[in-house]
């Protein structure tokens, strides 16, 4: 009588629970498990020809031949005499930005059904920032479609369109379950969002906002108020004439409808104008006085910016990018340089009008990446810098862009749906840089940081300071030798005060700009192609580095290539106060030749395909309270019901 009880215990439906899903990866048993025998792996089929697997490894760049290898930075102790410090910057600066199209992939069936590695991917980042920003749009977000249901309970679907889209990606099909994914995500990670307005026409399908506000509440930060505008001509949206004042209309069209929509109360949640730097120049816009006219109703002023593109391969559009000739173009601090100037003059403008500024989307390449690049090291390295001069320059946020397995540039990818069953994700390096920077700002929301480079174009510097005092120094080297040639010092005096007695550091390290594996930060990676799981692997290694206090300096070597967190105070005393925040399922359907279910195997589980979860039955006890994070719950019933179920649920949070 007592185990048929148990067995409905598994499958108790309580409204808007969440449950995590996933499987035993190939090759990982329970303890308890008896093999029989071992079967070979299953083998990789397809995806060698998906960009997100692309194996493509590049040359790296020619080494300078004058580079100085040793060099001072003076910085002051205090915030109080540094020119040119930034706006205070959050720990949550990185974001992505996740295509429309693919949020089922990557986030979740739908409510009741999340990807475990997503879950643990934005943990690693709410451990070190606070909270992660996600915007939920893209190109796919202008011919997205309401519908009432989707089969299956999906939270998207997609279907062909007659729309012109310049990517080329069907139309999407929304419900209101993907405001309850978006918000049963929130109550487990601290993850805040933005969604679009659809706006390939002005008949407006506000049911984004609607539903947005009505079911996420105040993790709604935003909403867009068009994609990319200024292409919205040549993408065939509009028809002649169509320029900034045109658009400048049809945004106060959008506003008018807002405020006589009775299901829409916030009002003034607006971001825009989201130029992606294509016909129009953002000092045409201003001419339009769009920041002033329309601020009472604007949250942010946005901009969408790549450095390359990949559409002549992918799209026959513009001209071919030689992959191989860009390389060089992203490993040096001129890259950062020449992305943020066209913006300087804007940032000035949002500074005033006392409205954030937010780089909305990026990444190294549009129309998916390029090979070689998007998903290295230097990759890595590149976002990195970007990241900080951003900050640098008085940017508030900036959201690097997610696709599908048909892009080269994405921070993670959930494996193909025909190898879910064996294949873990991947991540691509500029996660790493997600992280690093999020440990750079850390969660005292009053974190300055200025540019210092003093030594070139190829070993960039950062000074930051955190609460008014030199906090941590972040040294680049974008070259790159394995003979340690061209391995560099960075040279640390403090004016007005003293070097600590000892520094620690973290290195971002790999063995080439050029390499696509064996990443570490702090000694820790990630994974490899099919490996990841969404938490670090290996020991923590901080190298701690005595100063000369008499001296007043301390010297800081960076490999090349490599990057260097120096930090003034010992980042372990912070750490060690921090639960990791990790996921483990509680759905299994994975049966075949498994006895009883090892919780640090299924930590590691990987969600199913679109196709295999309708086939999963929830069995979350209840669900969590995301004001006061997710509490470690497991009391004995809970095992028992667990371990008849065949799935147990650990979960932590601070």
């Amino acid at each position: 009588m007592f185990l048929p009880i148990l067995w409905a215990l598994c499958f108790v439906n309580t409204a808007r629970a969440v449950t995590v899903y996933g499987q035993i990866p190939f090759g990982q048993t329970s303890a308890a498990a008896t093999q029989t025998g071992a079967g070979a792996a299953p083998t990789d089929t397809s995806s060698s020809l998906l960009a997100a697997y692309d194996e493509t490894i590049l040359r790296p760049p020619t080494l300078p031949q004058d580079q100085s290898l040793n060099f001072t930075l003076n910085l002051a102790a205090t915030n109080a005499s540094v020119p040119w410090l930034s706006i205070m910057q959050h720990g949550s600066f990185y974001g992505f930005s996740i295509e429309m199209s693919v949020v089922t992939q990557l986030m979740g069936k739908n409510s009741s059904h999340l990807q475990v590695p997503f879950l643990n991917l934005m943990g690693q980042i709410q451990q070190r920032s606070g909270g992660v920003h996600i915007r939920i749009g893209g190109n796919t977000q202008d011919f997205a479609v309401y519908v009432d249901d989707i089969p299956d309970g999906h939270a998207t679907a997609k279907e062909k369109s007659d729309l012109k889209n310049p990517t080329l990606t069907p139309a999407v099909l929304y419900s209101k379950e993907l405001f309850y994914l978006a918000a049963s995500i929130s109550s487990l990670v601290n993850v805040r969002w933005y969604l679009g307005i659809p706006f390939n026409d002005t008949n407006w399908r506000l049911q984004i906002a609607e539903y947005g506000q009505a079911i996420l509440g105040d993790r709604l930060i935003g909403l867009q108020g068009a994609n990319e505008p200024d292409y919205y001509l040549s993408h065939g949206h509009r028809t002649e004439p169509y320029g900034p004042f045109e658009y400048h209309g049809e945004f106060g069209q959008l506003i008018e409808a807002m405020k006589n929509n009775p299901n829409i109360p916030i009002k003034n949640m607006l971001i825009g104008p989201s130029l992606a730097s294509g016909p129009w120049t953002p000092e045409q816009m201003w001419e339009t006085d769009y920041i002033n006219v329309y601020k009472d109703s604007l949250v942010a002023i946005t901009m969408e910016h790549y450095p390359s593109n990949n559409c002549f391969v992918r799209f026959n559009v513009g001209s071919y990018v030689d992959p191989q000739e860009a390389f060089p173009t992203f490993l040096t601090h001129q890259s950062a340089l020449s992305l943020v100037e066209p913006y300087r003059h804007t940032s000035n403008l949002a500074r005033e009008a006392g409205k954030p500024f937010i780089m909305f989307e990026t990444n190294t390449a549009t129309c998916g990446g390029l090979p070689g690049i998007s998903d290295s090291f230097g990759a890595g390295l590149w976002a990195l810098d970007y990241g900080l001069t951003m900050a640098a320059t008085n940017f508030s946020h900036a959201l690097l862009h997610v696709g599908g397995q048909n892009v080269y540039y994405n921070p993670f990818t959930a494996p193909p749906t025909n190898q879910s069953s064996f294949n873990q994700w991947t991540i691509g390096a500029i996660y790493y840089s997600v992280i690093i920077v999020a440990e750079i700002f850390g969660k005292s929301n009053v974190s300055q940081i200025v540019d210092t480079s003093n030594n070139g174009l190829l070993t960039p510097s950062y000074a930051i300071y955190d609460n008014g005092a030199l906090d941590k120094v972040a040294l680049f080297n974008f070259m790159d030798d394995p003979t340690g040639a061209h391995d560099i010092t960075g040279t640390i005096t403090v004016n007005g005060g003293q070097v600590p007695a000892q520094v620690h550091v973290k290195y971002f390290a790999a063995s080439s700009v050029s390499v696509k594996t064996n990443l570490t930060w702090a000694g820790q990676t990630y994974g490899n192609k099919f490996k990841v799981d969404g938490r670090p692997k290996g020991e923590l290694n901080i190298t701690t580095i005595p100063c000369d206090q008499a001296a007043n300096l301390c010297n800081v070597p960076v490999k090349a290539p490599g990057f260097a967190l120096v930090f003034f105070n010992d980042p372990r005393t912070v750490e060690t106060e921090v639960t990791p925040i990790t996921f483990e399922t509680s759905a299994f359907t994975k049966t075949i030749n498994t006895v009883t279910i090892d919780p640090e195997v299924l930590a590691t589980s990987n969600g199913q395909s679109g196709k295999e979860r309708a086939k999963l039955g929830s069995t979350s006890f209840g669900s969590v309270n995301g004001a006061e994070g997710l509490r470690a719950l497991v009391p004995a019933f809970s095992i028992l019901v667990a371990m008849v179920c065949g799935a147990g649920v650990v979960m932590m949070a601070r």
